[in-house]
């Protein structure tokens, strides 16, 4: 099982060159294999990306102006996959494949669909007909489609499923499969142990997270606020999990996180997050 970061945790720590390269060398110190690029992190992004990156917590810093494939061959390290939004793979599929090629992976991952609504079970059919149309274009061209859920696709729709079993219902395996994020599904108030044996082999990539509460010293209350932690840190049963990914053949486990790092440094972060991987990977 390939373990890799996702660029969303590294927007404050590859500001310039010197600094990513820095971040990158104790990334593979740490023992990972690969990192997950986003499209809208290795090129300039427009405002509104931004924007919405910063209201959900995943800043996208200004990486946008680097040389990533210089970067990641010095390094070493894999590209696992990358991500980009559906609009952009639809409307230049070129484009996509080209970053692909030119990072050495297979794998291209839908993010989720800003301003959509989930709770519209037509919606969520004709989303699924897109999945499946780029999947097919994607697969003729030597490449895999995944999708990364997050929690709003656990709305109920008015036929009664959730948005998340209309994706799977609905879109062919042969042409799009799952990027699991477990986090989000925790976050949701689901069972994410209950979701990731239903998607069984589609589940070909794992977003890892835990999820806990820190506290340091007195609290004025008994009630925390929670929100990711590093990996064995936390709350969430990552080992049975783990037996999960392993029974479904996931290919990759993919650390991600989202601000609330130990002494505010996502690569200290990431580095402890790494021993729990070292132990359980394998």
């Amino acid at each position: 099982m390939l373990k890799a970061v996702q660029q969303i945790m590294l927007g404050s720590v590859t500001k310039n060159e010197t600094q990513a390269r820095e971040t990158l060398r104790r990334i593979s110190a740490a023992g990972y294999d690969g990192v997950e690029l986003n499209r809208f992190m290795i090129h300039p992004s427009g405002m509104m990306v931004r924007a919405l990156t910063r209201m959900a917590g995943m800043p996208t810093g200004k990486g946008g102006r680097l040389d990533w494939e210089t970067l990641i061959r010095e390094s070493g390290l894999k590209v696992s996959a990358l991500h980009t939004d559906l609009g952009s793979l639809e409307q230049n599929p070129e484009e996509t494949l080209a970053d692909a090629e030119k990072f050495g992976t297979d794998v291209i991952v839908i993010t989720g669909m800003y301003r959509f609504d989930y709770s519209n079970a037509e919606n969520m059919r004709k989303l699924a007909e897109r999945l499946n149309t780029a999947g097919e274009s994607l697969r003729k061209s030597g490449k895999r489609l995944l999708y990364h859920n997050h929690n709003i696709e656990l709305t109920r729709t008015g036929d009664g499923r959730r948005a998340f079993e209309i994706l799977i219902d609905e879109t062919d395996a042969e042409n799009v499969n799952f990027e699991f994020d477990s986090y989000w599904f925790a976050d949701g108030g689901a069972e994410p142990a209950a979701w990731a044996r239903k998607l069984g082999k589609r589940m070909q990539a794992w977003h890892v997270t835990d999820r806990g509460c820190r506290v340091n010293g007195q609290s004025m209350t008994p009630i925390l606020k929670e929100d990711s932690v590093e990996l064995g840190c936390g709350n969430m049963d990552l080992e049975g999990l783990m037996e999960i990914a392993r029974e479904n053949g996931t290919k990759t486990v993919v650390l991600e996180s989202h601000r609330n790092w130990v002494e505010k440094d996502p690569v200290r972060s990431l580095e402890i997050s790494a021993e729990w991987l070292d132990v359980h990977v394998r």
